[in-house]
């Protein structure tokens, strides 16, 4: 795990790759093209465990968010059973338009389309649009009457399963939309670390058939490298460091003249941890000028 930790690190450095690093039967990262790295940690074992998206507890299936999987809720309730939600007015045009819009431009690309499809719609008259609304009303007055038998037929158990699941879902959501308003405002990028600046440098040199062996390559390399080895990027590390709470605190600033107190950081956040000796110094320190007020305080006895 302190492998999976390590690279879990490399976060940021946006290698552009689609696979996933297995490591001692374990997948250990998970990332995406533009995305970096990212630890999954995925776990398994004991009385339990997770399969395609699906956690397998005492015999009984509860579907994980996330996959094809998560619509699935138990055993006796297909995944096929429950009602699927309605296309929007604008989803509903473009399934409708695209066939026709690729035949007039057979050389575009799908986002070539899909701009395109965007900008009929934006152009579309409102009561060509109000016919797309009806429909989509239509289906969602539909889909309500079908959620009401579906969920009728669950027990106690599918039910909070079937909550919970849409409580993530909504999780997921805002924590998108927060990341991407961050993004928007121009949040200076988290620093890296000395091992995420060596992987970055390395790796178009680095020897393997495939990205995930070029990385584990890398982070070999990592571990058996010296202390003065290591020392050029981790004085790199320092040096982000540095300038991530610079860029921070001008963003922050920024961030209260614009009224969004909510996303400066806590003073306590802030400050950094002492170290062990200087904390147990301090500590010292208070119980001695303690003891001398407590002898100050105490009258002689006669």
């Amino acid at each position: 795990m302190a492998a999976a930790a390590a690279l879990g690190r490399a976060a940021g450095l946006g290698l552009g790759l689609g696979l996933g690093l297995v490591t001692g039967g374990r997948r250990l990262l998970r990332y995406a093209a533009g995305a970096g790295l990212r630890g999954c940690g995925e776990r398994g074992g004991g009385s339990g465990g997770h399969l395609g998206g699906v956690a397998v507890t005492g015999g009984a299936v509860v579907c994980r968010a996330g996959g094809a999987a998560e619509q699935c809720l138990s055993r006796g309730i297909s995944s096929d059973q429950r009602p699927k939600r309605p296309l929007t007015a604008y989803l509903r045009f473009t399934m409708e338009n695209r066939s026709a819009f690729r035949e007039k431009n057979p050389g575009a690309s799908n986002t070539e389309l899909t701009k395109k499809l965007a900008g009929a719609w934006r152009e579309l008259p409102a009561s060509q649009k109000q016919v797309y609304e009806e429909a989509k009303k239509m289906d969602w007055q539909r889909y309500g009457e079908q959620m009401a038998k579906y969920k009728a037929q669950l027990t106690p158990a599918q039910a909070a399963a079937l909550k919970e699941e849409r409580r993530k879902q909504l999780a997921r959501r805002r924590s998108l939309r927060a990341k991407r308003e961050l993004t928007v405002l121009g949040k200076p990028k988290r620093p890296r670390s000395g091992l995420n600046i060596f992987v970055a440098e390395k790796f178009q040199e680095s020897e393997g058939i495939s990205p995930a062996a070029k990385l584990k390559k890398l982070f070999d390399t990592w571990q058996k490298l010296s202390t003065s080895q290591k020392q050029q990027y981790l004085q790199l590390a320092e040096d982000d460091k540095v300038r991530y709470e610079n860029e921070m605190k001008s963003w922050e600033a920024k961030m209260v003249e614009l009224g969004r107190e909510d996303l400066v950081r806590s003073k306590k956040k802030r400050l950094k941890k002492k170290p062990a000796g200087t904390a147990k110094q301090a500590g010292t320190a208070r119980t001695s000028l303690g003891n001398k007020a407590k002898l100050k305080l105490k009258k002689p006895e006669e």
